[in-house]
């Protein structure tokens, strides 16, 4: 501990020899910055016995608040953490394997983390101020950002990292973390290649985003996708032919702004295969719905639920969002538009699973038939959950696999 405030302490020493020192009326490069960091580390050292070891500490610290994103580099760099929380300077919490820590890092000052917002909202040009205390972004290497400034985060700024693996997760790849079967794999590249319309649903971290990256694997060489998100997340290296398109935030002075129903309706014009929807959460249901329905087949999106019986209530509720529509047309537009639904969960270890495939089965007496194909079952626990994936049901609607000459 007394290293620890020692530490602190020659940090801003070293901080402020450097800011000294700065010519702000040009660019100043890394190599010029490190150089004097590194003098005023040698002269510290002089004073005070340092080992090797941390004089590269501090130098690193000292350089990542200086020109990078501070003490988050740290947290960014380490491949075992997959979200990173913080509740204003002096609270950090990580997620590892499913569960959440304290970090025990924090910001020297409130200062330094508003200066830290700044940094990652300028990258991508975007505003974190009080006229836009809400700010959706991602870092450069991909990771998802939220940012929540006061007044409406009433005690302090709050930003929330959602890091993605820096390996391409494949299904073989979920299979080895026991995410899903061989069997379900299979059975979903069957559904995929067909051209089936498959919504994933499944609640906050549940794996969504990597398990929608993971189908697009079995999309047919030579289509052309089109992918449409708030914040560009998803990376489907798979496929050569692909457009990426991503919402903006209106100005200040409320201009500019581009959604996900613009971008949808733009979509239609592009020749796409197959349209990709990172996420539904409001009235662009509605313009997902009519893509699904206007001979895109094999298209897919996401939303948040606890069930695809939930799913099905909350696509209601985003496609009435955009107007007076009666309840019975939405009901047809889902059962026609969307033919599987693939929920996964978060469990009580921590670990993401596939917990049941849905067929939709139409419209009856008013309302959607769903029927269940696979059912995650819980047969043990030694700390980690074991399962198996069971059969339920057989797929009704086999139009689409003959069409595509397969057999289930």
């Amino acid at each position: 501990m007394e290293w620890h405030r020692q530490q602190e302490a020659l940090e801003e020493d070293v901080r402020t020899y450097v800011l000294q020192r700065v010519d702000l009326s040009r660019d100043v490069s890394d190599e010029e910055l490190l150089e004097m960091i590194q003098n005023r580390i040698c002269a510290l050292s002089e004073e005070i016995h340092l080992t090797i070891d941390r004089r590269l500490e501090i130098q690193r610290r000292v350089f990542h608040s200086l020109r990078k994103l501070d003490i988050l580099e740290d947290l960014l760099s380490d491949e075992t953490i997959t979200e990173i929380m913080i509740n204003g300077p002096d609270h950090i919490f990580i997620e590892k394997d499913g569960m959440i820590y304290e970090s025990g890092y924090h910001f020297t000052s409130r200062e330094k983390l508003e200066d830290v917002i700044q940094r990652i909202a300028g990258a991508n040009n975007k505003m974190a101020n009080e006229t836009h205390p809400i700010i959706d972004t991602r870092l450069s290497d991909g990771s998802r950002v939220n940012i929540v400034l006061p007044p409406i985060a009433v005690d302090y700024p709050v930003i929330s990292i959602r890091k993605f693996p820096d390996d391409y997760i494949t299904m073989a790849k979920l299979m080895e973390y026991e995410s899903v079967s061989q069997e379900v794999c299979d059975f979903i590249c069957k559904l995929v290649k067909a051209g089936y319309n498959i919504f994933v649903s499944g609640g906050t971290g549940s794996g969504k985003t990597t398990f929608l990256n993971a189908m697009a694997e079995y999309i047919p060489s030579g289509e052309r996708v089109v992918t449409i998100e708030d914040s560009a997340e998803l990376n489907m290296i798979s496929i050569q032919n692909l457009v990426r398109l991503e919402a903006r935030d209106a100005t200040m002075e409320g201009k500019y702004e581009i959604s996900i129903r613009e971008l949808l309706r733009a979509s239609l014009r592009m020749r796409p295969d197959r349209i990709i929807v990172g996420e539904c959460r409001g009235a662009e249901a509605l313009e997902m719905l009519q893509a699904f329905n206007t001979g895109h087949d094999g298209s897919f999106s996401t939303g948040h639920a606890n069930s695809a019986r939930d799913m099905i209530s909350r696509l209601e509720t985003m496609v009435l969002m955009s107007g007076e529509i009666p309840i019975v047309s939405v009901r047809s537009q889902i059962a026609s538009a969307v033919d599987v639904i693939i929920h996964l969960g978060r469990l009580r270890d921590g670990s993401r699973k596939l917990l049941e495939i849905t067929e939709v089965n139409g419209l009856r007496n008013n309302e959607v038939q769903l029927s269940i194909l696979y059912k995650f079952r819980e047969t043990s626990y030694d700390g980690r959950i074991r399962g198996v994936w069971e059969r339920i049901g057989n797929l009704e609607n086999t139009e689409k696999l003959q069409r595509a000459g397969l057999e289930l």
